[in-house]
């Protein structure tokens, strides 16, 4: 899978060890900053990386902050992301078969690497389940076209 990473600095060392450990696990990771732990503005990086789901060049996104409150509101406002901020491992699968997120959100700071690497090994498991909820998701993405 082709997934597209960012970070701010609060989430620096975590999102480098996820890179090695996705890149073992057979996924092509495009790396979109930040580079360091010096204090840096979470958009400049989230905004890349979201953009690359919604250009087609990656399949998912992961975005990571303190919190993931930012990143998910700023990736959101991208045409085509569904951007999903989780807090368990459950949250993490229901967004992937209700909702169809394909950026997925994390709070490097509110939890263990081991719980952040549980939501992801979740969400990056499931499929979407479509139906009824395809529907539901239909809803909310037309607004993306239809809004005044």
């Amino acid at each position: 899978m082709k997934i597209a990473i960012a970070c701010d600095h609060a989430a620096y060392d975590f999102k480098e060890a996820l890179i090695k450990r996705l890149e073992l696990e057979g996924h092509e990771v495009t790396d979109h900053g930040c580079s360091g732990s010096e204090s840096c503005d979470y958009p400049d990086f989230g905004i890349p990386a979201a953009d690359a789901v919604s250009n087609g060049s990656a399949d998912r996104a992961l975005l990571i902050c303190n919190n993931g409150i930012g990143m998910s509101i700023l990736a959101n406002k991208i045409k085509g992301v569904v951007a999903a901020l989780v807090y368990s491992e459950e949250t993490a699968r229901m967004t992937r078969r209700h909702h169809n997120s394909n950026v997925l959100c994390l709070g490097a700071q509110q939890f263990s690497e081991a719980e952040l690497n549980k939501f992801i090994d979740a969400w990056m498991a499931e499929e979407f389940e479509g139906g009824r909820h395809a529907r539901r998701i239909g809803k909310a993405t037309s607004l993306e076209e239809n809004w005044k």
